[in-house]
């Protein structure tokens, strides 16, 4: 069983990074669907109720869905808390938790006295010491404590990591992490290995800016009696200059959307950054899946630059099929008319032009009246078929012995008002014969 997760916090939309960490979980989980062992697990982490909204869940969720990576399920940190007051319990009752009383101000000055004196900052376990009676009289002086997880300093970490391989961290090198503030809200750490056990979650895919919290979260787990999940970090995303990598913080669906990107060509170019694998066009997300491994990612940054993603959205266009594009095709438009357009086209609202000159009125361009006027009388005496552009050039090349562009060109001119399109071949039995006769009539 595979079952990975998403973790966003609800508190704005995501961007290229998180949507690429998305799309990597989704791949494994999907990798694995057709063995029926796949799962793929959006939790919204918003332990910051101040920060989290409604609005931003329903953007995620929402941003998600264009992209086509549905969860096979969703929870809230909101809803858990009962969870966590439990583990934080179970830890403090191991020695593995401990309330602290510092304030903020005199944790800030540690810090510094500490980097001053060339030493890592990490907490001091002062707290360790206190009594009963000096926790008495801090709680009555006001002060409310905050909670710490006491890691193994006699352990060591080292885990095999999916994409950096061999990881090890000195346990005595990593602070003591805050789990719960002395308001009682609860931080990242904590939370994110209860749900992880809870949930189930075999595999968890994440940025390297986690590798850290990673070794720290492996105790945990180690703390609570379970056996962790396997771990990947994938290289950061950097931009194509300085200029760019200061926009991918915001580059997202939104501006996709505007700009007519397609949902697939997203995850086309996000799937493949970063690997040894090229980017190339794919008509659904299920053509990702085939060879897909952790293990094609390196550990080099891998460069995003969103320019790249109209012409690759244009070449998944053009393989996408009548049934997938449907819903979003102008009125009328047949299979047959898809077929015959979607190569030529950069965004799919573009369809509408090629459909209006399929079935609409246009104001044919006429450049050379007496060879069109001459074209208009050998159609009308040809049997209509599929092959009649073929026929029909066939035909007029031989009575009048042009070739080439002076033989097609006006006649595109005059049947299309275009000078550039689809292949005239399978557009002329789309416009029908008594439309086209009308427009070499000029």
């Amino acid at each position: 069983m595979i079952v990975t997760r998403f973790a966003p916090s609800p508190t704005g939309r995501i961007h290229a990074g998180n949507i690429r960490t998305a799309l990597v979980n989704w791949l494994l989980a999907r990798s694995a669907k057709d063995n029926g062992v796949g799962r793929f697990v959006l939790r919204l982490d918003d332990t910051d109720l101040a920060r989290s909204s409604q609005e931003s869940a329903q953007a995620i969720r929402d941003d998600l869905a264009w992209l086509g990576l549905t969860p096979d399920a969703e929870v809230k940190q909101s809803d858990r808390f009962a969870l966590y007051e439990t583990a934080l319990q179970r830890l403090a009752a191991q020695g593995r938790a401990y309330a602290c009383y510092e304030t903020p101000e005199e944790l800030e000055l540690k810090r510094r006295v500490a980097l001053s004196r060339g030493l890592p900052p990490i907490y001091d376990r002062a707290a360790l010491a206190l009594t009963d009676a000096d926790k008495a009289r801090l709680e009555a002086e006001g002060r409310k404590p905050h909670w710490r997880f006491r890691m193994d300093e006699s352990a060591d970490i080292d885990w095999q990591d999916g994409v950096r391989g061999h990881c090890h961290f000195p346990a005595a090198s990593l602070s003591d992490p805050v789990v719960r503030r002395a308001d009682g809200s609860w931080l990242y750490m904590l939370p994110s290995v209860v749900d992880d056990i809870d949930l189930g979650i075999t595999d968890i895919v994440r940025g390297e800016d986690h590798v850290t919290n990673s070794a720290v979260q492996l105790q945990m787990f180690a703390a609570l009696g379970a056996t962790p999940p396997r771990m990947a970090h994938l290289a950061l995303l950097t931009g194509a200059d300085a200029a760019l990598s200061k926009r991918i913080g915001s580059e997202g669906v939104d501006a996709w959307t505007a700009q007519g990107i397609e949902p697939v060509a997203v995850a086309a170019l996000l799937a493949r950054l970063g690997t040894s694998q090229p980017v190339e066009p794919v008509a659904t997300l299920a053509d990702l899946l085939p060879g897909f491994a952790l293990d094609h990612f390196g550990r080099a940054p891998a460069r995003f630059d969103p320019a790249d993603l109209a012409s690759l959205s244009a070449r998944c266009l053009h393989l996408m099929d009548f049934a997938t594009a449907a819903p979003r095709l102008p009125a009328g438009m047949s299979e047959a008319g898809w077929n015959a357009v979607r190569g030529n086209l950069t965004r799919i609202e573009d369809a509408a032009l090629w459909q209006q000159v399929i079935t609409g009125a246009i104001t044919p361009v006429i450049e050379e009246a007496d060879y069109i006027a001459a074209a208009r009388t050998t159609l009308a005496d040809l049997t209509w078929g599929d092959d009649i552009w073929t026929r029909l050039i066939e035909a007029l090349k031989a009575s009048t012995g042009r070739k080439g562009k002076p033989l097609f060109m006006p006649l595109r001119l005059a049947l299309t008002g275009q000078p550039h399109g689809p292949e005239m071949a399978a557009l002329l039995p789309l416009i029908g014969r008594d439309q086209a006769l009308a427009r070499l009539a000029g």
